[in-house]
Order: structure tokens, then sequence, then C-alpha cells
């Protein structure tokens, strides 16, 4: 990863030309050194195995392996090793499938599910290593007032003793992490050396003959009654149980990404994570299980620690023979007797309480420390570096200032004091157990979802998932992913119950924002192929009425240019059906270019404004013939337009009689191709469509980011919607303001139909509708009405008179209007049927019918037909 230099270097990393001060001439070259990076042994196995051998090792141990017994403490061990290892194996996988940088789990799951999911795993991810941060720091600390015991050394009591030391012990570790990676490395290569010597030290002291004080303390060598004493479980209080154990066990498995949090500066990642990180798993599996198994061979669960329990020493007894009598406890074979403070359980040695063999005693106090400490100073810098990559991509509002690096490496230095802060909030508790238990949680939810995003990048067939390392399979990675969230709920429900509400608010924070990121995750891989799927499936399914949707392909031209018309679709078609903003360009730049110039920004004009609409420009030299090549092509399968959606055309007098013509011929297309049709016309002075041409300097980012709020976007309150249903057209005319009452904005609005008959016939014609109410109208006071205002407009008394007799049933409508004026003004919105375009009239006086029918309304009004498909169930059989 090329590493941000601040201030004072470059970008272009250590490979970039000298940078030179130009007033200075006659100084060289300033030369850059180059940042850190480590190989696989170094940055991922050593760091990977010093994380895993942490505190629980030398402190904890012991005690699980005396309550748990061997059998079930091997398989507490085995259990976290296949959970750490399937993570490992689907942490190879995504680590090998492309080029990683800084950021470790949160940068995998981010990049491969997206930032819904990524964004909530970055937080509790760097959250759960501030807190394993502080887990091995109080660890330490416990270990040191104990020696301070021992000395009879108290400043304060035992638990604020901790305390002090611990927070000590952090800045201390704090001041190392600033130094740089290079001081971290080396002070975790000074502590995995201690620990070889202390694990040394330690099977040295199991074979070497043990003492009267050892023997004091439960430790008797190699025995087989002690073995087998402590193959069974001997649980230990009311909330001792096996999964209690495997909880406060398990963060002893959880460095296993401690390689990949420092993804950035190692020198292959691709490589050296999956060496690196499973060959950590290896070895440090190998040490449990051995060390489980031989100190629960050397030592019983119980003893004083006292001298004076030995047997033999007791005259009475050896005079009276009865050695043994009263005796409890394997320790009883062995010549000790540790009944009083097993029976009063007071012991304060063996297995169950305080354990450490060695063949030297301050060495394993120097284990403890070098584990401890290196696990505490390995999370102390994950956290940072994972949580700066998550600052880095502005997922979350006022996190951005921990994002800034400083020098070679880019060290994240504000998110080191902010990892700092929270670690001595936890070091406060200073209860070892309590802090192991929540570390746990946030944990295995880590895991969980790691093991979930190489599942689901799987199982999505993305020909972009092609991992190097081939040994996985997706149905492991599942039954991590599985694994994990029960581990979770037995481990601590109500802490499992926690995480999960934390990380659906933080998804659904970053779902809501929607983040301005693509990084070609594995959902929208999973999108598309449901997509397909589902198209396909679709194809084989007949229509039927109840599943009929207006699909509308709407010629908005740029969908910014006529917001109306945009709106006025999306407000039946939202969530419901198909809707697609065809833009007919008419300029003679190649498509291609034209595409490249306003696609995208009308896009994004789209999705700014909620719409949920295909944008499709056509490169055309007129309006009909775009229009019916956009009719025939548009659409997939069962996802195609049945409804064309135009603007009216409110410049028709000033048009050319060949503008005009082309409009009436593109609804006479749409009726041959079997398309029902809609026509907006607005009276407010914002017409949706004064003319469909336009220029080529149209053709600019001005505009898209403007929202320019329209009718449709207001709440309509209790306004009518008034629907002219004088033919029977299929339904569709009654079916889009059912639609619209749906939506909240039009709920209070009431449906009017108007309806040609009379009150004989009203009972029949309204059981079919849900109009809240019928009117029953005279067609022969429209078709005068019709005669006096088309009077102007007529060429020759021919086409009067075919229309006279031809078109009546449809002329009359427009008397329909000048009635309604004197009855109702409060309309949200007006639908007339659409009157049929008869082909031997002239294109202009039909376009005064459509003028006359909508003109001096005080609302939008909508010219509306069906293609005579029933769509309503009134029709259903």
């Amino acid at each position: 990863m090329g590493m941000e230099e601040t201030n004072a270097t470059s970008e272009s990393g250590a490979n970039s030309p000298p940078v030179t001060d130009g007033n200075q001439e006659s100084q060289g070259p300033v030369t850059q050194k180059a940042p850190v990076r480590f190989g696989w042994v170094v940055g991922v196995m050593v760091r990977c195995m010093l994380n895993i051998w942490g505190v629980i090792l030398f402190l904890r141990l012991s005690k699980i392996t005396s309550e748990a017994g061997i059998l079930l403490m091997w398989l507490i061990i085995l259990m976290s090793t296949v959970v750490t290892s399937v993570t490992a194996l689907s942490v190879s996988a995504i680590a090998t499938n492309g080029r990683v940088v800084s950021g470790g789990a949160y940068f995998m799951i981010s990049r491969s599910l997206g930032p819904e999911i990524g964004g909530p795993i970055g937080v509790v991810f760097s959250f759960a290593n501030a807190l394993a941060c502080a887990l091995n720091t109080v660890g330490f600390a416990e270990e040191v007032q104990a020696l301070l015991k021992d000395f009879d050394v108290v400043m304060v009591d035992e638990v604020n003793d901790i305390r002090i030391i611990g927070v000590i012990t952090v800045t201390l570790l704090l001041l190392i992490s600033l130094a740089g990676m290079e001081w971290e490395s080396k002070a975790q290569i000074l502590f995995f050396i201690v620990l070889l010597v202390s694990f040394t030290n330690y099977f040295v002291g199991t074979f070497l003959p043990p003492t009267q004080e050892k023997q004091a303390q439960g430790i008797f060598g190699y025995r087989s009654e002690i073995f087998i004493e402590n193959l069974m479980p001997d649980w230990r209080g009311p909330n001792s149980n096996f999964f209690q154990m495997f909880a406060i066990f398990f963060p002893s498995a959880t460095g296993i990404l401690s390689g990949v949090n420092i993804c950035g500066d190692l020198k292959d990642p691709t490589s050296a994570i999956p060496k690196g990180t499973l060959m950590a798993i290896f070895f440090t599996t190998l040490s449990y299980l051995a060390i489980s198994v031989t100190v629960a061979s050397c030592a019983v669960r119980d003893a004083s620690g006292n001298i004076t329990d030995i047997l033999t020493g007791n005259i009475t007894d050896i005079l009276t023979g009865n050695i043994t009598d009263g005796c409890v406890g394997l320790g009883c074979k062995y010549g000790w007797n540790f009944t009083q403070c097993i029976e009063t359980q007071s012991c304060k040695y063996g297995l169950a309480n305080s354990l450490k063999i060695s063949g030297f005693y301050y060495l394993i106090t120097a284990g403890v420390f070098a584990a401890s400490l290196s696990s505490a100073l390995g999370f102390l810098v994950s956290a940072p570096k994972v949580f700066q990559c998550l600052c880095k991509d502005n997922l979350y509002p006022y996190i951005g200032f921990f994002a800034k690096g400083y020098g070679k490496n880019n060290e994240p230095l504000r998110a080191y004091l902010l990892c700092f802060v929270i670690a001595v909030a936890f070091i406060l508790i200073a209860e070892l157990n309590t802090i192991a238990a929540l570390i746990s949680n946030f944990f295995l939810c880590s895991y969980g979802l790691i093991n979930f995003s190489c599942f689901h990048a799987s199982i999505t067939n993305s020909p972009g998932w092609r991992p190097a390392f081939h040994y996985y399979s997706k149905w492991t990675a599942l039954f991590g992913a599985v694994v994990s969230v029960v581990l979770m709920l037995l481990f601590t429900w109500w802490a499992a119950l926690t995480t999960f509400g934390i990380i659906v608010f933080l998804f659904g924070y970053v779902n809501y924002n929607k983040p301005k990121v693509n990084w070609g995750s594995s959902v929208q891989a999973g999108t598309y192929n449901m997509a397909l799927s589902y198209s396909v499936s679709l194809s084989g399914v007949e229509d039927h009425v109840k599943n009929f949707r207006p699909q509308c392909l709407v010629l908005t031209g740029p969908p910014n240019q006529r917001p109306a018309l945009v709106d006025f679709v999306g407000s039946f078609t939202k969530h419901i059906s198909l809707m697609i903003c065809g833009d007919i360009i008419m300029v003679s730049l190649p498509l291609s270019i034209i595409i490249i110039i306003i696609s995208g920004c009308l896009v994004k004009w789209m999705n700014k404004r909620k719409v949920r609409s295909f944008y499709s420009p056509f490169s055309s030299d007129n309006l009909r013939v775009g229009a019916r090549y956009l009719m025939q092509a548009s659409g997939l399968g069962k996802l195609k337009p049945n409804t064309l959606v135009l603007g009216f055309k409110a410049n028709w007098r000033e048009s050319s009689p060949e503008s005009i013509n082309d409009y009436i011929n593109t609804i006479y297309d749409t009726f041959d191709s079997n398309y029902c049709l809609c026509i907006l016309r607005m009276m407010d002075g914002q017409d949706v469509c004064d003319q469909f041409d336009f220029e080529a300097d149209d053709i600019s980012d001005k505009g898209c980011s403007d929202q320019i709020t329209t009718v449709f976007q207001n709440d309509q309150g209790k306004k009518t919607i008034d629907v002219y249903w004088v033919a029977d057209d299929g339904g569709l005319t009654l079916l889009v303001p059912y639609l619209l009452t749906r939506r909240k904005r039009w709920r209070r609005s009431k449906v009017r139909v108007f309806i040609v008959g009379d009150e004989q016939n009203m009972e029949e014609e309204s059981s079919g509708t849900d109009a809240g109410r019928i009117v029953m109208c005279d067609s022969w006071l429209w078709l005068r009405f019709l005669y006096k205002c088309s009077k102007p407009m007529r060429t020759h008394d021919s086409c009067t008179k075919r229309g006279t007799h031809r078109g009546g049933r449809d002329k009359w409508q427009l008397g329909l209007i000048d009635i309604s004026l004197f009855n109702h003004f409060d309309w949200a919105l007006i639908m007339i049927i659409l009157p049929v375009p008869q082909s031997v009239c002239p294109s202009a006086l039909y376009m005064a019918w459509l003028d006359t029918l909508t003109c001096s309304l005080h609302c939008p009004a909508v010219l509306i037909r069906g293609n005579q498909q029933n769509v309503l169930t009134f029709y259903c059989q």
C-alpha cells in the first residue's frame, strides 16, 4: 500500500522522484525514507502467536482445565481452533482475491459485503481490539500486584493497585506505539523470545522432581492418578459451566487477525496472511493442548501451600497408624492433607486456584509479563489502524478527525489516543473474567461476518471472486458463521443481543445515508443474480388481470427538465411497477459521447429525488421514430413497458405542421403497439413538456443537482380526483387513481367518477369500481359544447361530418370540463379518457380537441386511455 505522507512528503511514495526546494539550488535532493515492511514470519506468524498467547494462557488456563477437566478442555480448545481455522481460511481467501490495504477485518468485510455491513463491523472490531488491550493489561497488572504482595508492598488495596498498575502500563505501551512500527516490532520480537524461554522453562519444570514446597502447592509430577482424576469436570460456583469456561478461554484464540490488521505494513499481504495466520494457529493449538494436558497430569485441583499439611510430619498419626483417616482429596495418596482448605474452600494453590510449574520460578513470571504485554501492545496497534481505515471511508459523522496519519508509515496517532482512552476506561473495571466475556462476544461477531463474507462472495458466483488461495469451502465458511453466532448467544446472551442491537443501529444509519462508494461488493453481485433469476422465471408466467401493473415508458427527455412528469408517474409506480425515463436525443453528437456527458448526472438526479426509475437515452432524428424504437426495445421479458406517458404539447399553435404530425403520429403508434397512453398537462406555468426537441448545448451537467418541487410532491389533503370514464378502455382510467390514493400524499383524497348513462344502470356501473362517488352525466350537453369549441378549427365539412358520426362519442367529452367548472374547484387531479384520434382528421384539429378538453384548469389534467385489456379484478373470473 502506498502510504500517504503528511506535511513534508508527497503522496507518490518511496519510488517518487526526489523532492527539491526551488529556492535553494545549492542543496541536494531531499531523500525520503522508505516505510517499514514486514514478511510473513515477523509480520504475521509471530504477531499472531504473540496475541494468541495472551494473559489467559498463564493466569486462567489451569483454572479452566481444573473445572472443565482435560476432556472438555481439549474440546474447548479444538472448538476454538475450528472457529479460528475456518475464519483463517475465509480470511486467506478474501485476502488473496485482490489488493488488501490497511484496515484489516474491516477492509475485507466492507469490500466484500459493502459499507452497510462493513461499517458496523469496523466500529465493533476496533472496540473489541481496544477491549483486548485492556484485558491483557489487567492480566499483567494482576501478576505485578501479586508479586508486590509477596514482598508485602501495597499501594492502596488489591483492586486499586491493579487499576494503578494497569493505567501506568498501558501508558508505557502507548509511548512504544507512538514511537512507530519499527520500535513496536522490535519489542514484539523481544517478547516472543522471552515467551519461548518461558515455555521451555515450563516443560522442563514438569519433569523435575517436585520439592516439598512444590508439593505443598499441589504439584507432584506426572502421576496417572492425577491424570485420571482431572479427566472429568468439577464445576465450581452457580455460574460455572461449559460455556462460561469457553467464554473465558476464547479470547486466547482471538489473535488470528493481528497480521491482517496491519496488512498495510506487510511486503506481500496476499502471500503473508494465509501462511502466517495458519501456521500461528497450528503452533498455538499444539501448545494449548500440550500445556493443558501436562498441567492437569502434574497437579491436584486444591492445595493449601502450607508445609505443615504433610501427613508424615504428624507424630500422632504415625503412632496410631491412621495416616489417611479423615483425609479428603487426591493429595492424601501422596502424603499431604489439604482437607481443611478443601472443606472451607480456602485453598490458595492447586490447579483450580493458583499454579505455576517451572524450572525457575521467575522465568514463568517473565513469561506472564511477555504474554500479556505483547498481546496488549499488539491489540493497541491493531485497533487504531482498523479505525483509521474506517474513518477514511467517512461512513459515520464526526470520526474523520481520527483518519489523519503521520510519518512514513501513516501512523494513526489520533486513533492511538482514542484507543488508549477506551482501554483505560475498561482497565478501571479491574475484573479479568468480565472483560473476557465481552471480548468473546465482539470477536465472535467479527469472525461470523468474515465467514459470511466469504460464503456470500462464493455463492453469488461473481466473476470478480477468484481468490488465489483455494483451500477453502463456502460451506465451511457458512458453518463458521453459524457457529460464531450460536456461541455468542450461548456465552453471554445479553451481551450478544446488545452487540446485535449496536450492529443493527449502525447498519441502519449507513443504509439510510447511502454513502457514495462503490467497492464491487458481493451484495451487488447477489442482487444482480437475484434480479436475473427472477426476471427469467417471470418469463414463463402467463399474464393475469390480478397481477397487471402499469409499467410506464415516460418520454421525459432529460428527467431533470420535466420533474412534474417524473413525479406524477413515480407517484403510482414506485415500489409497484416499472418506470423507464426515455430520452429521445435529436442532436448530431454520437450517442456514446452524450451518455458519458449526461447519463451519470441524470441518474444521480433521480436517485437524489428518490425516483425508482431507469434512464434510457436513445438517439433519433425525430420523436416518432425514437418513441417507436423505445417501445419496441425497452424492457426485459415481463419487465417491459405497457404504457407510454407523454407531456402535453402546449406550444402546438406555434409549432410547425411537421412537429404536430410527429406528435400525433406518436399517439397512433402507441395504440398500434398495443400500449396504453397517458398525456399529462400542467396548468401552473411549469409545463413538463414545452417541446420534445432540444439543442446540443442543453446537454450539460447544469441543473443535474437542482431539485424543483412540483405539485405531486405536496400533500394533497382532502381534495378530489375527478375521473371522467365515459368509455370502457379496460379499466386503466380507474386503476391509476386508485394507485395514487394508496400513497401517503394522496391518501385523504376522494375519487369521483363521472360516467355516461342514467340512474337505471348506475348500480351496475358502480359495482365493479372502488370509486367513492358515481356521477351520471348527459352526453348531449357535451356534444353541443364540442361543436361550439371546435368550430374555428374545422377545415372542411367532410371531416366534420365524419368526426360527428364516428367520433361523436369521444367529442362530447369536451363539454365535461365546462360543466364541472361551475360545480367544483377543489381538485387535486382531473383524469379524462383520451379520445381516439381519427386518421382522416388533421392533426391540428385533434390537438384543438385535446387543448379544449384540458384548458383553463387549476390543477394537473391527465388524458388517459387503456389498450382495451382488462385490468380490473371486476373482469376476473
